[in-house]
């Protein structure tokens, strides 16, 4: 009979040929050490290496392994979101696949939980191997979100955490498109506590998050719990319009005074013009991605598409009354036949 796993494990994976195997290695060797039953959800985010092939072969060589492999590439978000979907233990660990975030962490991850926490999140203390811009925009990105959300959303963590089966179900439900899961799991609520740690060096390979992406994400944080892009259009248009209340009196004065017009020729009304336009097409940009969200969300398309997934059936022992657990497809998802 498969035992129910206590602790699953939640991967993403794009394109991580080179880590793959030392990623399984290493959290293997943690997990079997703390002596959890546990099991490992790679989820394939339409990865164009052989990294599907690799993954495959863990799933061949250890049935604690499960992969979930995407028709295509949805984002690390929904990777996530599917992890979550399919995995069955009773507390979920979320980690990603580059071994920036050491397996080593997750042991005191469980005792946290263990003690009664339901969420357990981790604080990067330090971040080695990555740029100064990157470590300033980082810092600058998650002291943004904390003051601007309406969500408590602590400092200096990413999506590295433990969460509890009560706090995975309560974010299963939630499955708006524009996803920002460290935002979701501080909304959600419950007792949740952090843990200090060292992010290390990418093992091997690329980042997956180049500057273009990070703004994406921002943005997404932004917009997905705050209003405040929108608030900002009105506090803006007051200041502008007490500006040009209190022109009108200094203008008139300097006239009178000089016997001379203040602003004269064209140049000054064309930057005024082109000013204002700025702030009224800024304006309408961020009105465009809240209304874009709207959109994303009415359409009820699934977060991702499912081609394949490499799992063994649980069964149940001869002669007990055990039923397997229920294969169904996750609320959101859809798979590929």
């Amino acid at each position: 009979m498969t035992t129910k796993p206590v602790i699953t494990i939640v991967a993403p994976v794009y394109n991580e040929e080179p880590i793959i195997n030392e990623f399984y290695r290493r959290m293997s060797d943690v997990m079997d050490a703390s002596g959890e039953v546990w099991e490992l959800v790679l989820v394939n985010d339409g990865s164009f290496d052989r990294s599907a092939e690799l993954m495959q072969a863990l799933h061949e060589r250890d049935p604690r392994v499960r992969v979930v492999s995407f028709a295509r590439n949805f984002g690390h978000q929904n990777a996530v979101t599917a992890g979550m979907d399919y995995a069955r233990g009773d507390a979920v660990v979320i980690i990603d696949a580059d071994l920036q975030d050491p397996p080593e962490v997750i042991p005191q991850m469980i005792e946290k939980w263990r003690e009664g926490c339901d969420v357990v999140y981790a604080v990067r203390a330090e971040r080695k191997g990555e740029s100064w811009f990157k470590r300033m925009s980082a810092k600058l990105f998650y002291r943004l979100i904390y003051r601007i959300t309406d969500v408590d959303i602590p400092l200096d963590t990413g999506d590295f955490r433990l969460m509890d089966r009560r706090v995975v179900d309560a974010l299963n439900v939630m499955r708006e498109h524009n996803r920002f899961i460290r935002g979701m799991t501080s909304w959600v609520g419950f007792r949740q506590a952090g843990i200090s740690y060292v992010r290390q060096e990418r093992y091997a390979g690329q980042t997956k998050y180049p500057l273009r992406k990070m703004l994406r994400f921002a943005l997404d944080a932004i917009t997905g719990f705050s209003y405040f892009p929108l608030q900002v259009t009105i506090y803006a248009s007051l200041v502008l319009a007490l500006i040009a209340v209190l022109s009108v009196p200094v203008v008139a004065f300097l006239r009178l005074a000089t016997g001379e017009s203040v602003f004269e020729g064209q140049a000054t009304t064309l930057i005024v013009v082109l000013l204002m336009s700025s702030f009224q097409l800024f304006f309408f940009f961020i009105m465009g991605q809240y209304i874009a969200r709207v959109y994303d969300e009415v359409r009820h398309r699934p977060l991702y598409i499912v081609s394949e997934v490499w799992e063994r059936a649980p069964e149940p022992a001869a002669g007990s009354d055990a039923v397997p657990e229920s294969s169904e497809q996750p609320d959101g998802a859809s798979t590929l036949t």
